[in-house]
């Protein structure tokens, strides 16, 4: 089965639902100046990062409380409307939008920190608040959250799409790191999921059924995450290879072995020039891992070490330490500004952006593949990976005027999603499936795999208010 062939506008796969007058009357009625039908702001609400493109949502709510978030599904549901979940609007697979029409629900003002349990390592927050934002409030507590995608996403959002990022081969995913939710149903009834308790076996795993959901089968009013103690000690470092190649086989290596390194993040020599550009670095234009070490400074030491004599059997040259936070910092804002770097070397061109998983032993075969066939496209692309645990994303940055690229771009895409499932791997790592990604996720799951997602789907939303065209359709 092909990928789907993405529509300048996805909506025109399936008609969006009209919005009725005494809908946004009611709205108006029961939100005052916290519902906005203002084109400027509903087009805000109907973006998102990457090349996915749909029209605007006909009205938004600023939600300030749970009840708000109940009020306004409740709402939209007595007249059949769908409703979006909102937050930071990072999402790379076209979550956020409107494509068959209704309300955006925006949580960015449920930002707030709920409670803090340092001594069971817990921290409960409203959904629209941020990562950072969270490790600012325990920064004094010695506790830190460790899951980090790259771009300031709201919590709620990354329970939404099961997000993870470059600390994932130590310290797991949001599947790993969400104890409790509190949700509201496409009834606008408020349920909790999970306790503070580090395991249970009661009933259903409710938390893992809506952790990933992507905001179709509840909208997530508080979330209780998973804490860690600070290391007592933090280095990181880089290394540049001869090849790809070479770069993988030495995380292989690393993994295999069992070294319990925090983060190893693979970028090629695109990226490294583009980043070069833009954050003014002079790093060696070939492909490089970016490690970080956590732990007590003796175990640190022999871990960097030993993946320094590793690094240097496959050729790895120019290791550059660096122990101190800037230094760190430093290292870490040139990765996390890869996207930005690589899009400003094609001024006004739109990133394709791809992300794939696969075993760690099956790594190097999909990543030669990949780029071999991204070379001879003749498409200007970029590559980073969290390589530590087999996710790497393709940037494919193509010209919004030019279909026949596009066409090119979804073709490697296609290519690299058919091996990933090939090679016993996954076609979304940390992005989740959204709109774009839809015939890849039956391609993975099956028709009876598939089948039982929509059974939960219309078992908990009869109506098909949330978020409906995201994950499959009806």
């Amino acid at each position: 089965m092909n990928a789907p062939d993405i529509p300048a506008h996805p909506s025109s796969a399936c008609a969006a639902r009209p919005v009725p007058e005494a809908l946004l009357q009611a709205l108006a009625q029961r939100f005052g100046a916290q519902c906005s039908t203002a084109m400027a702001v509903r087009e805000q609400h109907g973006q998102v990062e990457g090349s996915i493109q749909a029209p605007p949502p006909s009205a938004v709510v600023f939600a300030e409380s749970t009840r708000d978030v109940a009020d306004a599904v409740r709402l939209a549901g007595d007249h059949g409307v769908p409703v979006i979940p909102y937050a930071a609007g990072s999402s790379l697979e076209g979550h956020l939008l409107a494509v068959q029409g209704g309300i955006s629900i925006d949580v960015n003002r449920m930002n707030r920190v709920l409670a803090i349990h340092a001594d069971d390592l817990t921290i409960t927050v409203q959904p629209g608040i941020t990562r950072k934002a969270v490790n600012d409030a325990v920064k004094d507590t010695g506790l830190f959250f460790p899951i980090d995608p790259g771009a300031d996403a709201s919590i709620g959002g990354m329970a939404a799409t099961r997000a993870s990022g470059t600390n994932a081969v130590r310290y797991g995913t949001m599947r790993d790191n969400v104890l409790a939710l509190e949700v509201v149903t496409a009834g606008g009834e408020v349920i909790r999921t999970g306790t503070h308790a580090r395991k249970s076996s009661a009933g259903y795993d409710l938390t893992r059924l809506m952790v990933g959901s992507e905001g179709t089968l509840g909208i997530f009013t508080e979330v209780t995450l998973r804490l860690y103690p600070l290391p007592e000690a933090v280095s990181a470092a880089i290394c540049s290879f001869p090849s790809i190649e070479a770069a993988v086989r030495t995380v292989i290596q690393t993994i295999q072995l069992g070294v319990p390194i925090a983060r190893v993040e693979l970028i090629d020599a695109n990226t490294v020039r583009g980043v070069n550009a833009y954050s003014k670095l002079g790093l060696r234009e070939e492909p490089m891992l970016l490690m970080e070490f956590h732990g007590s400074p003796a175990s640190v030491k022999e871990q960097a070490e030993m993946v320094q004599e590793l690094a240097s059997g496959h050729g790895g040259t120019d290791f550059e330490w660096a122990s101190t936070p800037e230094e760190r910092t430093r290292l870490w804002t040139a990765r996390h500004n890869a996207y930005f770097a690589a899009i400003n070397t094609r001024p006004g061109c739109t990133p394709i952006a791809t992300d794939a998983c696969v075993p760690i032993s099956r790594l190097a075969d999909a990543l030669l593949d990949c780029v071999a066939e991204a070379d001879a496209s003749g498409i200007p692309y970029f590559l980073v990976g969290h390589v530590g645990d087999g996710n790497f994303h393709f940037g494919y940055l193509i010209h919004p005027d030019h279909p026949e690229e596009r066409a090119r771009a979804e073709q490697l895409n296609r290519q690299l999603v058919e091996r990933a499932l090939r090679l016993g791997g996954t076609c979304t790592g940390e992005h989740g499936i959204g709109v774009h990604k839809m015939d890849f996720l039956l391609q993975e799951a099956g028709l009876g795999g598939v089948a039982m997602m929509r059974s939960i789907k219309q078992a908990l939303d009869p109506g098909n208010i949330l978020n409906p065209g995201k994950i499959f359709t009806l």
